[in-house]
This record gives structure tokens, sequence and C-alpha cells, in this order.
């Protein structure tokens, strides 16, 4: 974002020939920040070598090996096109943050959100599920016209697109109440078969099985009501 003082919001891989695109496009640019929503390798990795290619510092959440100045709730980074500010909106990660343009009226969402489908990975941590629904909340807090997400076509339907992340996670949790109700002292690999059925490939399950503990979690901590 910007053409003289630029943003890079989460650069990629580390890819030599990826790195090496993306440096070129920034020749002319008078200064470069890259700025991180979270840790995970295809949105961090190339950052050392991006920010050693064109002289950029590297900004983003607090407690990340490669970030040189960390980024609190409500940090604004400048560029010629406006300023972007720090949202801090755990779930995916504990430390995940997505970044506001105020002035377009968009938002930079790492992987808060997909650009496709109905859920993004919230298994990361204990609290993650709880975390996740007030980050989804949060955003509706924002005027926002567009999200882009890391991944996936630009969401242009706000709203909707957090209606239906959030009725996802809710309906899951749901499902993982029901199935306590019925079963308070099954296993995860019996749960996973009430929740999922037998929807989950081998490879994903898991995957599955994480995403489900964090569901359990969730519901065992909450009080009753």
């Amino acid at each position: 974002m910007g053409r003289r003082r630029v943003a890079v919001v989460d650069p990629g891989p580390d890819l030599a020939s990826h790195v090496e695109a993306v440096a070129d496009a920034l020749r002319s640019a008078e200064t470069v920040s890259i700025l991180l929503t979270h840790g995970h390798e295809d949105h961090a990795g190339a950052a050392p070598a991006l920010a050693a290619s064109v002289g950029a510092e590297i900004r983003g959440p607090e407690g990340l090996d490669v970030v040189g100045r960390a980024l609190a709730d409500g940090a604004q980074v400048e560029t010629d096109m406006g300023p972007l500010v720090a949202v801090h909106t755990p779930g995916h990660t504990a430390e995940h943050l997505c970044f506001h343009w105020p002035g377009s009226r968009a938002l930079f969402a790492g992987d808060l959100v997909l650009g496709r489908g109905d859920t993004t990975w919230v298994a990361d941590y204990p609290g993650c599920v709880a975390d996740y629904l007030r980050s989804l909340e949060r955003l509706r807090g924002l005027d926002l016209t567009v999200v882009y997400p890391a991944h996936g076509p630009p969401l242009h339907d706000v709203p909707a697109a957090l209606d239906r992340f959030e009725r996802h996670r809710r309906e899951r949790i749901a499902q993982v109440e029901r199935a306590l109700e019925e079963r308070p002292e099954a296993s995860l690999e019996d749960l996973l078969e009430t929740v999922y059925g037998d929807s989950v490939p081998a490879a994903m399950r898991p995957a599955a099985l994480r995403s489900l503990e964090a569901l359990v979690e969730h519901v065992r901590k909450r009080p009753d009501p």
C-alpha cells in the first residue's frame, strides 16, 4: 500500500523468486515498512529476506522474533495513502493483528477471516474460541466497506461475511454442547464422530481434533447460565 511511503502487509513465504518479485516492485519507494498480522510462515516467512533486500523495518505483534518494532493495539503506520491502524484481533493466533485503513474504510484481515468459505483455523491456544468471537464483534464496530483477507478474494459485503464466520463457529459450539450433554465423558475421538460425522478426510483428522479440543475447552470453561 502506497507508492513512496509503502507498507507491505504479510509478505508471504520465504521463496527466493517471490521475495525478488516483491522487492522489484518496491525499488522506487522511499521508505518501506513490512507489517505482519501474525507469525505463521506463509505470512511472515519472507519478511527477513525482503527487509534485507529493500532496507525495510519489520513491524508487527509483540513476541515475534522477526519483528524489529512491536505494534500495540491502536498504533498507526503512516503511508502516502493514509495511515494503517493496528487492531488486536486474537483468535487465529494469540498475537494476531488486523490493519484498518480508515481512509478507504478497508481492513487487511490476515487470517481472521478468509476470502472463501465460512471458517478459519481457531485452535492455537486455550481461550482462542472466545477471543475469536470477540474479535469478529470488534470488526463490526469499524466502518468497513471491504475486507482484504490474506487468502482469497476481497469481501465486499462485510456484515454478511462476519455473520457467516460467526454463525459457523456458534453452530459448532452448539453441536459440541449437545454432544457433551449426551455423552459428558466421551473422548475427543468419540466426539469427533458425533460432531463431524464421517466428513473428515484422514489427512485432516489431526487438525479437526485440535479444533474440536478448542471447542470443548470453550464450552467447559463457560459459566453455567
